[in-house]
């Protein structure tokens, strides 16, 4: 199990380095192009495989304790360790990621984006996977850190070299505010440690900031708060995102949506909750406030784009989209409620399933029509794609009506249980505020619905003979293999939460009580 922990995060950045390297003589294939694609897939295969066999070995009897931990001294003057391990909080989180990095190489190695060359995108790739595994593995707050800061440079240039679009504005405006974001959360990093005498993670949470003064938690709680709220993202820290995911090629929104979002509200529960107990229940209540703006604007801004006339992009609607499902986690989450932030940790889960799913469905669809915009899609009556291309419409009407929290798919649960730690929030907390935010949030689950039924009715629904376009290509082989594993992962959460919550719940209620219980 130990092994197998450092070699998941490892074997990513292995990976990488090998791809650069030329490929041995008989493992070319038909070309180097093909042969450095198929070592990507294998790479997050065996990634795959490993975070599968973790998940096996994990007991899960024991869920709020840390397993296959290692812990050695790296840097003794900083008393900074490698220190690794997983509980019930990271343990999805990390075979979420491993998946699905796995499922867009092998989207990739038949479809691959526009670019340079294809050994410097699966390097990129690989190194993108290892930051983002080695965020939810660590238990170090600097090596938190610098896993953090590893992803930003793969995903600016997948988005400046492989997007479309105005990607370099929009590659710039990631950089520089997740660069920023990530400054002033390092200065609330060393606050801590400086303060505490350690950065171990684990020695922190269980101390429950005894150690740290009341000025010392509010002010690391606003420095690190805000750069994973820049990652989150938070509204009104979000306005990099929409221009990023509309430029990313099909795979790097994915990968934007389905894992690096998770980064900061990871952070908020993994640091913040556990180690800054007393700061965070003084922002909490504005934290909640910000929470509930944002699920309510990320839905208008939805409706406004899925208008006709609009000239909405369908890539850019999902990524307004992820600023209010975004919302709901951060409502869990400033609800300080064991019901509140499993209730955000599902929703996590849940949020990388569909709108992964959901960016792949894009993706797809421009590359047949060659746009993404709404109202050429849909022209006069619609794009009928349930008589185009029926299997393609009916998984995107699928993925829709999972996104607006439909009962039995996975974006249920987390919005649920999200919105009952607002109506009964910890000890000390506002309850008339958290109320309100409730409220605010139940009305943004009916935007939500109204949005993404718009989009099912302009893009699946219409005159199949109406417009120049009468054939639209259904799903293909390899699209099939990378999609049907969201989808059903997506109704088994949905069936069956118990196989997510029986995970979170016994850590979470650790984490609330300070290592405790």
């Amino acid at each position: 199990m130990q092994f197998l922990l450092a070699f998941i995060v490892a074997a990513p950045l292995l990976g990488a380095v090998a791809a650069l390297l030329p490929a041995p003589p008989g493992l070319k294939g038909r070309s180097p192009e093909q042969a450095v694609l198929r070592h990507g897939v294998t790479v997050t295969g065996v990634t795959l495989a490993a975070a599968i066999a973790l998940t096996l070995g994990f007991d899960h009897g024991a869920p709020s304790r840390f397993q296959a931990t290692t812990d050695i001294s790296w840097i003794p003057a900083l008393n900074v360790r490698l220190h690794l391990g997983i509980d019930g909080i990271s343990l999805p989180l990390l075979l979420m990621t491993a998946l699905l990095f796995f499922l867009c190489a092998l989207y990739s190695y038949f479809k691959l984006p526009e670019g340079p060359s294809p050994k410097v995108f699966v390097a990129l790739l690989l190194v993108l996977e290892s930051g983002t595994l080695a965020t939810f593995a660590v238990l170090d707050l600097l090596l938190f850190f610098l896993a953090f800061e590893m992803v930003l440079i793969p995903m600016y240039f997948l988005i400046a070299r492989w997007g479309g679009a105005q990607r370099q504005a929009a590659a710039w405006k990631f950089i520089l505010y997740t660069l920023l974001g990530s400054v002033v959360m390092l200065i609330g990093l060393l606050l801590i440690g400086l303060n505490s005498g350690t950065f171990d993670m684990v020695a922190l949470a269980s101390d429950n900031g005894r150690g740290l003064t009341h000025t010392t938690q509010l002010l690391a709680v606003l420095a690190i708060g805000t750069g994973l709220a820049v990652k989150t993202p938070m509204w009104p820290l979000h306005s990099w995102l929409p221009d990023a995911h509309t430029a990313a090629p099909t795979v790097g929104s994915v990968l934007l949506a389905g894992v690096l979002l998770k980064m900061g509200t990871y952070g908020f529960v993994r640091i913040l909750l556990p180690v800054t107990p007393d700061g965070m229940a003084t922002f909490a209540p504005y934290l909640g406030a910000f929470a509930a703006v944002g699920i309510v604007y990320g839905s208008l801004a939805c409706l406004a784009l899925a208008r006709k006339g609009n000239k909405g992009d369908l890539k850019r609607l999902i990524a307004y989209s992820s600023v209010g499902h975004m919302g709901f986690v951060l409502l869990g989450i400033a609800s300080m409620t064991p019901t509140g932030v499993n209730g955000a940790l599902f929703a996590n889960i849940a949020h990388g399933l569909i709108t992964g799913l959901l960016f792949f469905l894009v993706g797809a669809l421009k590359d047949r029509y060659g746009t993404a915009d709404l109202d050429t899609l849909s022209g006069a009556t619609g794009a009928a794609l349930y008589g185009r291309a029926p299997r393609l419409g009916a998984l995107l009407a699928f993925a829709a009506v999972a996104s607006l929290g439909l009962p039995g798919l996975a974006g249920f649960w987390g919005e649920m249980l999200a919105l009952f730690g607002a109506f009964d929030p910890a000890d000390g907390l506002p309850r008339p505020a958290f109320l309100t935010y409730m409220a605010v949030g139940a009305f943004g689950t009916l935007l939500t619905a109204a949005y993404l039924l718009i989009v099912v009715r302009r893009v699946c629904m219409g005159d199949p003979k109406a417009g120049p376009e009468l054939t639209v290509a259904d799903i293909r082989h390899y699209e099939f293999a990378a999609w049907t594993p969201l989808a059903a992962l997506t109704v088994l959460a949905g069936l069956w939460p118990a196989i997510l919550l029986g995970l979170t719940d016994p850590a979470v209620q650790k984490l609330l009580a300070g290592g405790t219980s």
